[in-house]
């Protein structure tokens, strides 16, 4: 299938974007470069465009012979978004209005969205089902539900087959760890760590130590980003006979901010400063998914849930990358 990987320069369009012509798709990269890395999509077909050049689009789609879209252009940053939330809905929910209505246009009626477990809030049941009443705390969550809403619409009116896939903590390096994860500025807590264990940050903060969990650190679902894009091509394939899907990606299993700090530890050989710190507001104790729904409807299974693997990934880019990629 030709697939539009838009975002395809980021950290897990880059990934998807390998992952896709490994298994005999015809990606093409579709990014604005704000955020992401031309160094990162080697010699995959790559258009400089912005998701609000509704003409480039148009052209870009028809050009390409386009049959399906994968989306994962947006702003990530949740405290940002507090602080910007016009930013966020321009880019993550007005930009995306503008590629489904181009998609429309042109006949493309298959569409895999990068969505988040930002659109549960801070749920009471754990773990987090698919079906549990969607409160997002924040524009970041916000702008998200509300793509999933318009995809819905679409999809009712006979006009889009498509699947949200909601993340939980997308991390490691795929690919045997050869593309990996390279955020200016960084917030995921993984890299964050590696940086302090690579000496290029004074010490890591743990935000509150007194949670009701085992060691009093906060707890969430890690997923590896290979796992990660392997729903993504199960979902791609179902989309020709599946109107609507809805999964959580995540492994279900929780890790403590203290484990993953422990861990690094280990997988680098490198010791570090770790400061505790007061709590966040807002920050849950336990996230964790429940993907039952993705493993039975998509036949998905994760081949990395072990943290250890997952970090090893990591450490392994970062070092080989002290510097990121080279743009």
């Amino acid at each position: 299938m030709k697939v539009l990987v838009a975002g395809g320069a980021g950290y897990i369009g880059s990934n998807m974007t390998f992952m896709l012509a490994q298994n005999g798709h015809e990606p093409v990269v579709y990014d604005n470069l704000s955020k992401g890395h031309r160094a990162a999509v080697k010699d995959a077909r790559f258009v400089l465009g912005d998701l609000n050049d509704r003409h480039l689009l148009v052209k870009t789609l028809q050009e390409h012979d386009i049959e399906a879209v994968m989306h994962f252009a947006a702003f990530i940053e949740v405290g940002e978004s507090v602080s910007e939330p016009m930013r966020y809905y321009q880019n993550n929910f007005c930009n995306t209005h503008n590629l489904l209505s181009a998609m429309e246009d042109v006949g493309v009626d298959k569409f895999v969205f990068s969505s988040t477990a930002a659109v549960y809030g801070m749920p009471d049941t754990i773990p987090i089902t698919e079906e549990i009443l969607k409160q997002p705390i924040n524009p970041y969550g916000e702008s998200k539900w509300a793509v999933e809403r318009l995809c819905c619409f679409l999809s009712e009116a006979d006009k889009l087959n498509y699947a949200a896939l909601r993340y939980f903590n997308a991390c490691g390096a795929g690919q045997n760890g050869t593309i990996g994860e390279d955020h200016s500025p960084e917030s995921h807590l993984i890299p964050l760590i590696i940086q302090a264990a690579m000496g290029k940050r004074e010490d890591i903060k743990i935000f509150g130590t007194d949670y009701p969990t085992d060691d009093g650190t906060c707890i969430r679902d890690y997923i590896h980003i290979d796992d990660l894009c392997k729903a993504h091509l199960l979902a791609l394939d179902k989309l020709g006979s599946e109107k609507q899907q809805v999964y959580n990606l995540g492994n279900g299993t929780g890790y403590s901010v203290r484990q993953v700090i422990d861990t690094v530890k280990k997988v680098s050989g490198k010791d570090f400063k770790v400061t505790e710190t007061d709590r966040r507001a807002g920050d849950p104790p336990v996230l964790t998914a429940d993907a039952a729904k993705a493993r039975t409807q998509l036949g998905w299974q994760t081949d990395y849930p072990e943290l250890e693997k997952i970090v090893e990934s990591a450490w392994k880019w970062h070092s080989e990358n002290p510097n990121g990629y080279d743009d």
